[in-house]
């Protein structure tokens, strides 16, 4: 089998306006990179639109009406400082939440080995009845019900190395014991959650803060020591991963300081956990990453780590 792709022109033309750090030349450049003869055998899909009655398994019927009402026919609109939407957004959002399904499904299905969804907007800062952090909707909270109401497996796990704590994705699965969430991320720095207490309604949540200026021997011995035992324990039937590239310490919007080796051995790591721990099934979706140069380089050592767990 392989490792899938999937994407979509649309996620190109969702447009922030100028000199927004979230723009789409992030996902041109990791296009460029994932072109060359190394990424070949991937097996390259269209993300599909979603069953907009799928976004409700993580959103209230409210926020979903809020975010359609703000796309504009024409210009730009601030739903607030940071989450700006132009004409396309809606449908790039929709694409988005369609593709982390299929990328579900697929490899449930066995269709493929494990799946790489590269997407905008981001997902994990939208909580439940909040757009924030340049997300609209929480991408990685719907693929994971998406294994649990299509597929039926009900525990799952996700992994956000983010530079960002996911404060959506914690919201969204907060008060519900059989999903895990475990994040890396710099504190303090927005969205200003993330804190060690903060551990869900059944130990269900484990954060892991870094400060500002960690790098690699931090970084590490947090996922060892913290965040991967903490998924061996909880015994998932698969793994989503929010991947944010931002902790890189050529992004301008964080203090985190990995090097490029750094995602290529946390990827490596996370798929040798999958296998061990639930048939390989794992879902990874782009996040975060705005040194366009750092991030194309960083998620190409990512797919590959991916694609070497399905040769």
């Amino acid at each position: 089998m392989a490792t899938a792709l999937f994407s979509h022109p649309v996620s190109q033309l969702h447009d922030p306006g100028l000199h927004h750090p979230e723009s789409p030349q992030r996902i041109e450049a990791i296009l460029r990179a994932l072109a060359e003869p190394d990424f070949d055998g991937l097996d390259r899909r269209i993300s599909p639109l979603i069953d907009k009655k799928k976004l409700h398994w993580a959103h209230t019927a409210e926020h979903i009406k809020d975010v359609f009402r703000a796309i504009p026919d024409t210009g730009y609109v601030a739903i607030d400082g940071d989450t700006v939407v132009c004409k396309d957004s809606g449908e790039a959002a929709l694409r988005a939440a369609g593709g982390i399904c299929a990328a579900v499904d697929a490899v449930i299905n066995k269709e493929v080995d494990n799946a790489f969804c590269l997407s905008r907007p981001p997902g994990h800062h939208a909580e439940r009845n909040r757009v924030m952090g340049f997300c609209l909707f929480c991408n990685p909270a719907i693929g994971a019900y998406q294994a649990r109401h299509e597929h039926g497996l009900q525990k799952i796990a996700v992994i956000d190395f983010d530079v960002h704590h996911g404060n959506g994705t914690q919201d969204i699965l907060w008060d519900d014991p059989d999903m895990f969430y475990a994040s890396t991320h710099e504190s303090p720095l927005f969205p200003g959650t993330g804190s060690l207490g903060e551990i869900g309604v059944a130990g269900n949540v484990l954060n892991t803060p870094l400060p500002s200026g960690a790098g690699s021997y931090e970084f590490r011995k947090a996922m060892e020591d913290r965040v991967f035992p903490a998924v061996r324990n909880f015994a998932p039937e698969m793994i989503i991963v929010s991947a944010g590239f931002d902790a890189h310490r050529e992004d301008p919007l964080a203090s985190i300081n990995l090097e490029d080796e750094d995602f290529g051995w946390v990827s490596k790591r996370i798929v040798e956990l999958a296998e061990e721990l639930c048939e390989g099934r794992l879902v990874s979706i782009l996040e975060g990453g705005y040194n366009v140069e750092s991030l194309a380089r960083s998620v190409s050592l990512h797919v590959m780590a991916m694609m070497n767990a399905a040769d």
